[in-house]
């Protein structure tokens, strides 16, 4: 049996989203197979292991799961996680972790980072992956380079607002992307600090809320469009057929975008449809863009992808990507895959079995000269 300790919680924005998708995960691992070990990860960044009965309650149905102040846990380079226990330091057993961390600090690289400097495996994308994944102007980049379609954008930093006009902006903005725009954090995820900007004034309190999760925000064009997602799992690098890109599916939002309060408070937000209503061929040009953006920033595992069709012009446009999807109960990336007929307890196992894979591949490389 494999000792999986799930990682939730964190330190971002999205923490709240975090302890409901981990409950999700708790209840369909499948205990045969995995002993549950939960960590949480308090809003200040500390790790702390919880009660060993609290996945059993998880299980009979509580969530989100809570977080207790507990023992300390740690993360010790080259030698593992340990656990702080009445002034004593003991090793805590894991076979592999599985951090179900959205946003900063826990999509970004720096939690994969420290997991492999720890010498552990870990489900989902690696620091590289996960960074780009994560910085929607680096990852577009990547794309468009690539021939991939995406929208146009503008990157705005902070101290470039402090130090130009911001009259100048607008003018570029007006220019190049046209009004209305959206505006949302390069670094952050579930919608968090995103809005449309219908004009100047509105571009300036866009722009005032998305640079308060990062330091720089992207600005797009507006596309009214239908909002169409593809489930991919695998590992990148070895060819395409390792990866399978599952039937899309659309999020119909019954707000005027689909934000936070449409995805994980409103339970009337948005409605589901898997598979999505396209025509075929579509459908299939989706999932191979959804393949090849998986592939070109190298994930691990998993990703969301996710895209716009123009309803005016029936474009399709590659919008972002997710390395860590909600795994909700309403989560689109385990439905889709469940619609595909891959059960979420399966789902589970074969990212575990991608992790370990990842993690044998890799301690076979040579680190010494």
């Amino acid at each position: 049996m494999k000792r999986v300790v799930v990682l939730y919680g964190g330190k971002s924005g999205e923490h709240e989203v975090s302890r409901i998708s981990s409950a999700s995960i708790v209840k369909h691992l499948d205990p045969r197979q995995f002993d549950c070990v939960l960590v949480g990860v308090q809003k200040t960044g500390e790790w702390t292991l919880q009660p060993p009965g609290l996945a059993a309650e998880v299980r009979a149905g509580r969530n989100p799961i809570p977080i207790g102040d507990g023992q300390k846990v740690m993360a010790s380079p080259g030698a593992g996680l340990f656990v702080e226990s009445q002034g004593r330091v003991e090793a805590l057993p894991c076979d592999v972790v599985f951090p179900v961390l959205h946003g900063t600090f826990g999509e970004d690289g720096t939690i994969q980072g420290l997991l492999e400097v720890a010498g552990l495996p870990y489900v989902g994308a690696s620091v590289m992956g996960s960074a780009l994944g994560m910085d929607k102007d680096r990852a577009k980049s990547l794309w468009a380079a690539a021939g991939i379609p995406v929208l146009p954008w503008i990157t705005a930093r902070r101290r470039d607002l402090a130090e130009a006009p911001f009259a100048s902006l607008c003018a570029r903005v007006g220019a190049e992307l046209g009004w209305p725009a959206f505006v949302k954090p390069v670094c952050a995820g579930s919608s968090v600090g995103a809005s449309k900007a219908k004009d100047a004034l509105g571009l300036r309190a866009a722009l005032d809320q998305a640079l308060e999760w990062d330091e720089r925000a992207i600005i797009e064009t507006y596309c009214h469009a239908r909002e169409i997602e593809c489930s991919v799992l695998g590992n990148s690098g070895k060819g395409g057929n390792d990866l399978v890109a599952f039937e899309p599916g659309e999020v119909i939002p019954n707000h005027e975008f689909y934000d936070y309060e449409a995805k994980y408070i409103d339970p009337d937000g948005a409605r589901l449809d898997i598979p999505a209503r396209i025509d075929p061929q579509v459908a299939e040009r989706v999932r191979k863009i959804a393949i090849a953006a998986h592939e070109e920033l190298e994930i691990s595992g998993l990703s969301r992808v996710d895209f716009f069709i123009a309803r005016d012009t029936g474009r399709l446009y590659l919008n972002e990507l997710n390395t860590m999807p909600g795994f909700t109960s309403i989560s689109m990336y385990p439905k889709m895959c469940e619609a595909g007929g891959l059960p979420y307890p399966d789902l589970l196992s074969r990212l575990i079995a991608l992790a370990l894979e990842r993690h044998a591949e890799r301690s076979g490389l040579r680190f010494s000269y």
